[in-house]
């Protein structure tokens, strides 16, 4: 036995020992915080089994003063109320999880070893044919095996005891999961492992032990890579440390079970600040409704299937960004829908409808793989053309109305849809009963304009998703959420895949939906001295108990972002964004007035003068450089005229958006403005992904450098490192875009 790492954790909150089961709970459910080679866990089953019996393990070690401190600590240990510590922070015990029509739901995919992250399966056969059930029967066999051929196992998993023995022998809390490592390219051969988790609550240990089959199916202890995580107090101070039980023998793969240095180091510092961690997360854990081995599958293949699609990207957006969030968000509804399949027993691939699809990559991907959809927006994309006849994308603009429904649609998607975000549960309440929607909320709209926000205690975020989640449960809808992973801080979606009423109440339903929705008027963010438009009547009921016999769809009406005939909206005042997007980042702004404004903004700089040294002393050829000093932008803007303020304060962002736009003079950090210094640019560059550095590469010398050209003392780079041109003798003419091979 080895310590690998001790931490003493500092507790001014007083939320020691619970904190400390927060933070094992944070590790048991959700190791990819920490590791981040791992996809996630599943958790299979737990139990509750009395301690082994001494004499079944042999004597424990003397555990000598360490024994001593921990035993005047018990009482700091104990749990309050004689309870058994605290169980995993989501998901029900087994016996009481799924119950309900949600959870019998959710039951039934977890029987065929799909349950998420903390989500607990309901006993059955498991993967490899393993009967969670029979978990304790697994614990007394591995019991027995270590008490005869090494009780060594035991007693450290024991731990050095607390205070006097009682007679009955404790009860610990075991935990089956199983632990999911990434795949790709550099481990293509990595497969989930399962291991047994024991947490003695009274001595404050948490220890994993690897679990392994032997030919005849017997599940033993694979004792080599055993470890402990331990709580304990010596006068008044805790300490958190972890312990391997076999160092000499410890296997590293680098992805399940990485170094003992990683653990002790690492892990350990996560673990301590956890521990002292008061704030609480709002959210689900990520991946919770779907199976994350199934995803991790799933988004490998789409990863690599796609990468090339980040190389041919013409929009001005970030292609890493934008190419990885749209393959982890296909990632997630193909495996959603494969369950869904499963769970129903169909074989025709779900159809869709994105609304507002953007760049139309989703729609491109799903409909790559096999379900029918189309996409639309009301702006038409330079890569739209780029993906071939397979992927159905139209221009058009979306009212909320009797002709915008999608009766013959299984799900509308909703990615950032913005302006009809809460919408998109109604129009798929009112398209057909079969009718499901996925929406991934970020900006905050209300029926018609912004949304208002009305509680302080929650953060603008959790509100609003809590507001969506309203609208889908005054639709109708079962509204589950669940946490993505995509490189967004506005990543939880919410999905509505069954109703809460039988198709024949669905007259009453509607009903109900058009008081709610009427309901939200003194809610509304009118434009500037309109008053909220009453709420037109719903029409007759036609065919199939729907408004108006849902007639298929017609765009057309609000083209160019004009408003639609009040008799044909649900909600007067409703406006879809413009066609054409009006650009308000200062790009539109005349040249001479940005040039006025730079300059002078500049020499504000300058004139708090900063000498530093360039070039080369030890030659000679070192001079004095000006990289000026730093205001605020509240002090720039002090010194510019009134009327050069309030034609930027027309623009979005403001006086910031021009300065930033203009990053080759200016650095804005923090709310300050600086003289941006080119030589730590160099330094920056070289770190940069392939796609940025190919970027800088074809823009060489087709500008102008201003600091060649305005600044007193020059450009800080010599000629041939500066990427801009010094004179017009260096000037490149810019590379025309080559033409972007159609995507099949």
């Amino acid at each position: 036995m080895a310590e690998v790492g001790r931490a003493a954790v500092r507790d001014p909150g007083a939320l020691l020992p619970g904190g400390f089961w927060a933070a094992v709970a944070v590790w048991l459910e959700r190791p990819q915080v920490a590791n981040k080679r791992l996809c996630g866990v599943r958790l299979e089953a737990r139990r509750s089994v009395a301690e082994p019996r001494a004499e079944d393990c042999g004597q424990r070690p003397n555990a000598g003063r360490e024994q001593e401190e921990r035993a005047a600590a018990a009482p700091g240990l104990r749990p309050p109320d004689g309870a058994l510590g605290p169980r995993p922070s989501s998901g029900p015990d087994l016996g009481t999880a799924g119950r309900g029509p949600e959870g019998a739901r959710r039951r039934r995919g977890e029987e065929r070893g799909d349950g998420g992250p903390g989500q607990p399966r309901e006993p059955g056969v498991g993967d490899a044919g393993f009967p969670a059930s029979d978990l304790e029967s697994a614990w007394d066999a591995c019991s027995r095996s270590q008490a005869g051929g090494g009780p060594e196992v035991l007693a450290f998993l024991a731990g050095p005891p607390v205070g006097p023995q009682p007679g009955a022998p404790r009860q610990l809390d075991l935990v089956l999961r199983t632990v999911i490592p990434k795949t790709g390219p550099r481990c293509p051969l990595a497969v989930p492992r399962r291991e047994m988790v024991v947490r003695d609550v009274l001595n404050g240990t948490v220890t994993f032990l690897p679990l392994e089959e032997d030919d005849r199916g017997n599940l033993k202890v694979e004792t080599s890579n055993v470890y402990q995580i331990r709580l304990s107090q010596s006068r008044e101070e805790w300490f958190i440390s972890i312990l391997i039980f076999c160092p000499e023998r410890w296997h590293s793969d680098g992805i399940v079970y990485p170094r003992p240095s990683w653990l002790g180091e690492e892990l350990l510092a996560r673990l301590a600040r956890w521990s002292v961690d008061s704030k609480k997360s709002g959210f689900k854990s990520t991946l919770s409704l779907i199976s994350i081995i199934k995803y991790s599958k799933t988004y490998q293949m789409l990863k690599e299937k796609y990468k090339d699609m980040v190389k041919v990207w013409p929009e001005v957006t970030d292609p890493e960004k934008f190419v990885y969030e749209d393959v982890a968000l296909a990632a997630y509804l193909l495996v959603l829908w494969e369950e869904e399949r499963e769970e129903r027993g169909l074989t025709a691939k779900q159809s869709f409808v994105d609304l507002g699809c953007g760049n139309g990559l989703l729609v491109h991907i799903l409909s790559t793989e096999g379900h029918p959809g189309r996409g639309i927006d009301v702006r038409r994309r330079k890569i739209w053309d780029m993906y071939g006849p397979q992927t159905c994308l139209e221009e058009d603009a979306i009212t909320p109305n009797d002709k915008t429904l999608f009766p013959d649609v299984d799900w509308l998607i909703g990615n950032h849809s913005d302006e009809l975000t809460p919408w998109i549960p109604v129009i798929a309440a009112r398209s057909s009963y079969g009718c499901r929607f996925f929406v991934l909320p970020c900006c905050f709209f209300d029926f018609i304009g912004k949304y208002s926000r009305r509680q302080s205690r929650k953060t603008q975020y959790r509100e609003y998703l809590d507001f969506i989640t309203e609208v889908g449960l005054a639709c109708g809808f079962h509204v589950e959420e669940d946490c993505l992973r995509i490189p967004s801080t506005k990543r939880v979606c919410l999905i509505g895949k069954s109703r809460t009423y039988s198709p024949a109440r669905e007259v009453s339903m509607d009903k109900q939906r058009t008081r709610y929705i009427s309901s939200r008027r003194g809610h509304l963010a009118s434009p500037p001295g309109e008053t909220p438009a009453s709420l037109p009547p719903r029409a007759a009921v036609g065919h199939e108990g729907h408004p108006n016999g849902h007639r298929a769809l017609d765009v057309g009406a609000a083209e160019g972002g004009a408003e639609a005939p009040a008799d044909e909206l649900w909600l007067s005042g409703f406006q879809p964004r413009e066609k054409v997007e009006r650009l308000r980042n200062c790009a539109t702004l005349p040249r001479d007035f940005i040039d006025q404004v730079v300059l002078q903004v500049a020499h504000l700089l300058l004139d708090r003068e900063e000498q530093i040294s360039i070039g080369d002393a030890s030659s000679g050829s070192s001079k004095a450089w000006n990289r000026g000093g730093s205001l605020s932008l509240t002090e720039v803007a002090s010194e510019l005229d009134p009327e050069t303020l309030q034609r930027l304060k027309r623009e979005c962002g403001g006086l910031q958006t021009l300065l930033r736009n203009n990053h080759q003079v200016f650095e804005v950090l923090n709310g300050r403005v600086h003289i941006r210094d080119w030589r730590e640019e160099q330094l920056q560059r070289q770190q940069h992904p392939e796609a940025k550095r190919r970027l800088f590469s074809e823009a060489f010398k087709t500008r102008i450098c201003w600091f060649f050209s305005h600044h007193p003392d020059g450009c800080v780079l010599p000629s041939d490192s500066c990427p801009f041109a010094h004179g017009p003798a260096e000037l490149r003419p810019p590379r025309t875009p080559k033409k972007k091979k159609q995507i099949l």
